[in-house]
């Protein structure tokens, strides 16, 4: 168990994947200014279930994922900030704020490749590729169908994770996947469901229109006061 500076979010970040934050709350930089003495700067990043009530404080999930720092910009009422995925986490414990979120936590076994999933993994591509091919006829979305991913296999199935236009809930579910094949079918599955949906005919409707509500994904960019 390790206790982790936490930065709550309204998205999901994944291992392998690049996390952009405009900073400006003085708790985040005073969280900042404590990581930054370390090496490697990092903090825990998840997901937020339910934002901020009356009476009451913003909920959260409790898997997630360690944020390394790569670059800092600093800028007129923030401090712009890089980041990159690396390790998985659980949160086992909320501690006091002090005065950002902290918590114990657990890593996450990393996930371990066989080559007899090739062709699992190949399905898992397709699938994501056609659906943001499909999804980007309807609205503006963070990631190119053919946007390149790692040669690197583990961080390559990660990257299909992260770029696939699920909602949320989905990709929390991917996030907290124990094998690597068991990531790779629900990235598949999630993904053929999500083009079946753009391709659903609703009531009333003609064909040409989609739901606007389906969820393409994350902003890239996050601002947190």
């Amino acid at each position: 168990m390790t206790d982790m500076p936490m930065f709550p979010l309204g998205s999901v970040l994944f291992p392998y994947m690049p996390l952009h934050l405009r900073v400006f709350e003085e708790r985040y930089l005073v969280m900042l200014s404590r990581i930054l003495t370390e090496e490697p700067a990092e903090f825990g990043v998840v997901l937020i279930e339910r934002g901020q009530e009356v009476g009451g404080g913003e909920h959260r999930f409790p898997f997630g994922t360690v944020a390394q720092i790569t670059e800092l910009e600093g800028a007129e009422g923030f401090v712009g900030v890089v980041a990159q995925g690396d390790r998985r986490i659980e949160v086992t414990e909320w501690k006091d704020e002090d005065p950002h979120p902290q918590a114990l936590v657990r890593e996450l076994p990393e996930l371990e490749w066989n080559d007899v999933l090739l062709p699992l993994r190949e399905q898992a591509e397709l699938a994501v590729r056609r659906s943001l091919a499909m999804a980007s006829e309807f609205t503006e979305l963070q990631w190119a169908p053919d946007v390149a991913l790692s040669d690197d296999p583990v961080a390559a199935a990660w990257q299909l994770a992260a770029i696939a236009p699920l909602n949320q809930l989905d990709q929390v579910d991917l996030l907290r996947s124990s094998t690597m094949g068991g990531l790779l079918r629900s990235i598949l599955d999630y993904s053929l469901a999500a083009s079946e949906s753009f391709q659903a005919v609703w009531p009333g409707d003609d064909g040409d229109d989609l739901d606007e509500d389906l969820d393409p994904g994350s902003d890239p960019d996050e601002d947190r006061g």
